[in-house]
C-alpha cells in the first residue's frame, strides 16, 4: 500500500484514534503490510497467480505495498482500482513509469469484459457485506480473460464447521476493534463464494493472523521499520490504547481465525 507521501496525507487521517478505521489507524503510525497472513502469504499469492508479462488488475490497492511486489515481477501491465482518490493518488506513486490507477469501485470498474488476465484482492472482501462480495467476485469474473486467474487473500474463520453462535461473536468483537463491519468466511465458504460465479478454486494457502504479533511485524516491515511503528505506538496513547484492544481481540479469537490465500481460474471454455 503507499508512495512515500506524508502520513497525515492519509485517507481518513482526519479522524481521531479512537474512531479512525483499523486498516488506517495502523497505516497511519507506520505499518506497511496491513493483510492479515503478512507479506510471505502476499509472495505466495502472486506466485500461485503467474503476474509476470501478465495484465493485471489489483482491486482496493490500498498504500501500494502488494503494487511494488506486482510490479517488481514484470507484469505486462498493471492498473489499480481503488475508490478513495488521496489513497490512489499514493499508488500511482508507487506505479509511477509501470502502470496507472484507477478511481472506481471494485464492484464496477468500467473496464471491458475480458481485459485482465489477472485480478489481485486482498483484505478488501473481507471489509465487505454478503451482497458487496458478490458483485465483486462477478467483477473480477467479468473483466478476466478466459484462462484467467483470479486471487485473494483475506481472513478466514476455522475450522469450515464453526457454529454460527461463535461466528458472530468473532464478527462483533473485530467489528468493535477495527471499527469496520468485518465479515469474514470460513474457506469452504470463500471457496463456494468464487465457484457461484463461474471460477475454479486450484490452490489454497494458509498462515496464522499475526498481524500485530512482534515477529511478524518484524518479518513484515524489517527491523527498522517495526522499531519506527513500535515508537509511535508507544508515543501516542489514544493510538496504542487502539493497537493493544486490536491485538487482545487478535489473541482472543486466534483459534478461529486464520489467513487464506486462494487463486481460483476462469474456465477457459466459457459454460
Amino acid at each position: 500500500m503507499a508512495s512515500r507521501e506524508k502520513e497525515d496525507a492519509l485517507p481518513l487521517s482526519n479522524r481521531d484514534d479512537e474512531h479512525v478505521q483499523g486498516h488506517w489507524l495502523l497505516a497511519r503510525l507506520g505499518k506497511r503490510v496491513l493483510r492479515p497472513g503478512g507479506i510471505e502469504l502476499t509472495r505466495t499469492l502472486l506466485a500461485r497467480a503467474e503476474v509476470a508479462d501478465a495484465d493485471v488488475l489489483e482491486l482496493a490497492p490500498g498504500l501500494g505495498r502488494t503494487a511494488t511486489e506486482i510490479i517488481a515481477r514484470g507484469p505486462r501491465s498493471y492498473l489499480g482500482a481503488e475508490a478513495d482518490p488521496d489513497a490512489a493518488n499514493m499508488v500511482r506513486g508507487v506505479v509511477a513509469g509501470h502502470g496507472d490507477v484507477k478511481v472506481t469501485d471494485a464492484a464496477e470498474t468500467g473496464l471491458p469484459d475480458a481485459s485482465a488476465d489477472v485480478v489481485i484482492g486482498e483484505a478488501m472482501l473481507t471489509m465487505q457485506g454478503d451482497a458487496a462480495k458478490h458483485a465483486i467476485v462477478a467483477e473480477a469474473a467479468r473483466v478476466l480473460r478466459p484462462g484467467g486467474r483470479y486471487a485473494i487473500h483475506e481472513l478466514a474463520l476455522t475450522p469450515d464447521d464453526i457454529p454460527e453462535e461463535i461466528t458472530t461473536d468473532v464478527r462483533q468483537s473485530l467489528a468493535r476493534s477495527i471499527k469496520v463491519n468485518a465479515r469474514p468466511l470460513t474457506i469452504a465458504e470463500w471457496s463456494a463464494l468464487l465457484a457461484g460465479h463461474g471460477l475454479v478454486v486450484d490452490h489454497v494457502a494458509k498462515a496464522p493472523m499475526a498481524l500485530l504479533q512482534p515477529r511478524r511485524v518484524i518479518s513484515d516491515e524489517g527491523l527498522l521499520g517495526a522499531l519506527r511503528f513500535a515508537k509511535n505506538v508507544l508515543t501516542q496513547p489514544d493510538a496504542r490504547k487502539r493497537v493493544l484492544g486490536m491485538r487482545a481481540t487478535f489473541r482472543k479469537h486466534r483459534d478461529r481465525l486464520t489467513a487464506v490465500a486462494i487463486i481460483a481460474q476462469k474456465p477457459a471454455q466459457a459454460a
